[in-house]
């Protein structure tokens, strides 16, 4: 068969610097925003013209971090505790034949300075510096699907606990939201409150494990007791420590 190339038009700039703790559909978090910087010659204003007319937009991307040998036939989806195993079509598992995902995100703003354009969007659920390879607007009528059936996917995700913040998280927050603003206690509640931890983790009912969680360059170091995540500080990373 003839291979086929395709070259990332721009890349992600996300609060979610690393694998853990990213959703695992977009949509979900509402506080979380990226933007997507588009590479030349694609970041032509002229290419964008008319999409300020939609609300949502697709994105097709790269799942860049993957490191896998050979693709498997088989997955284990977190949405079924990690322990069943399904057909990889069967799935939205990252780890696929080509690597590639695709996203409907809420479109925030086109941002314009000179020709050159990039996108201000809400809700991703990828990783920072992750490639783009298209954008299509989203079309209400023809991609969304009423009485759809979706297998184990088919209940809307809930959230799994209610977070807290120790006093000590309080003051770091205090400190921190001149530079992050007051989204950065949305964000964080928000990412923790679907419970990030391995499905094995939850099962185990495993609490007071300290985990930690990299939003754009702050460490969350956070817990589980019983149904609360509690979180218990909030600091900078150093360049040694990026």
């Amino acid at each position: 068969m003839n291979t086929f190339e395709i070259n990332p038009i721009g890349i992600l700039h996300s609060p979610f610097k690393e694998k853990f703790g990213i959703p695992r559909q977009a949509g979900l978090i509402h506080s979380a925003h990226a933007h997507i910087e588009f590479f030349s010659p694609y970041n032509d204003t002229n290419a964008f013209k008319g999409l300020d007319d939609f609300s949502h937009i697709w994105l097709t991307f790269g799942f860049h971090q993957n490191n896998i040998d050979k693709w498997r036939p088989l997955i284990r989806p977190p949405r079924l505790g990690g322990n069943e195993k399904i057909g990889v079509f069967a799935s939205r598992s990252s780890f696929r034949p080509n690597g590639l995902g695709m996203s409907v995100v809420k479109l925030i703003d086109i941002e314009t300075k000179g020709n050159i354009t990039s996108l201000k969007i809400q809700c991703p659920d990828m990783l920072d510096g992750t490639p783009i390879f298209d954008i299509k607007p989203y079309i209400e009528y023809s991609d969304s699907v009423n009485n759809a059936q979706c297998g184990f996917a088919q209940d809307i995700p809930v959230t799994k606990l209610s977070v807290k913040f120790t006093p000590q998280s309080l003051v770091d927050l205090e400190h921190l939201k001149p530079e992050y603003g007051e989204e950065i206690s949305c964000l964080i509640t928000e990412t923790l409150s679907y419970d990030p931890r391995p499905a094995y983790h939850q099962a185990q009912k495993d609490i007071n494990r300290e985990y930690g969680i990299r939003l754009y360059d702050l460490n969350i170091r956070w817990r589980v007791t019983v149904n609360d995540a509690e979180v218990l500080s909030i600091q900078k990373i150093t360049a040694l420590e990026s």
